[in-house]
């Protein structure tokens, strides 16, 4: 859910960069993912499709309203309060919807394609994620490990 939020603030901001990022043409790449990966035949992608898409309509009015907390900076610890609950409660309403729309795609798919698809797109926000940070490096200074100087990891140092 956090990925998720985070690669559509990314997307959105690239897109305001420099205006070539297409929700159609998102969509349209993650169904295709899909339907490759989770093997649906195309009865089985054109049941499963406007149900899918009606459940992404319901997250993304969530993810809005998580985007707009993340932008804003409580100064007080009742404003603090406030936003950690309302955080917490639009990720559990987040995860209501998820469990109705599974429960609704098990009824026109096999639990195992319904599994498949859930597999297809977390991997497809993972590679699109990953694709656009690598373009975009660096996006963050992430303090380095120290590394630990000596043997470890070779055990053949017996004479």
């Amino acid at each position: 859910m956090i990925i998720i939020l985070l690669f559509i603030t990314a997307l959105t901001v690239k897109a305001q960069d420099d205006q070539k990022f297409s929700p159609e043409k998102f969509d349209a790449e993650l169904q295709i993912f899909i339907i490759n990966e989770a093997k649906l035949s195309p009865q089985e992608a054109a049941k499963f499709f406007p149900v899918y898409r009606e459940m992404q309509t319901k997250q993304r009015g969530l993810y809005d309203r998580q985007r707009k907390l993340v932008t804003q900076t409580p100064n007080d610890e009742a404003s603090c309060m406030k936003a950690i609950k309302e955080r917490d409660e639009i990720e559990l309403e987040m995860k209501r919807i998820q469990q109705t729309y599974h429960e609704r795609f098990l009824e026109i798919l096999p639990a195992s394609k319904v599994y498949a698809t859930l597999k297809a797109e977390d991997k497809f926000y993972r590679h699109v994620f990953r694709r656009y940070n690598n373009r975009n490096k660096p996006q963050f200074n992430w303090p380095q490990m120290p590394q630990k100087h000596g043997n470890q990891g070779n055990h053949n140092n017996h004479k």
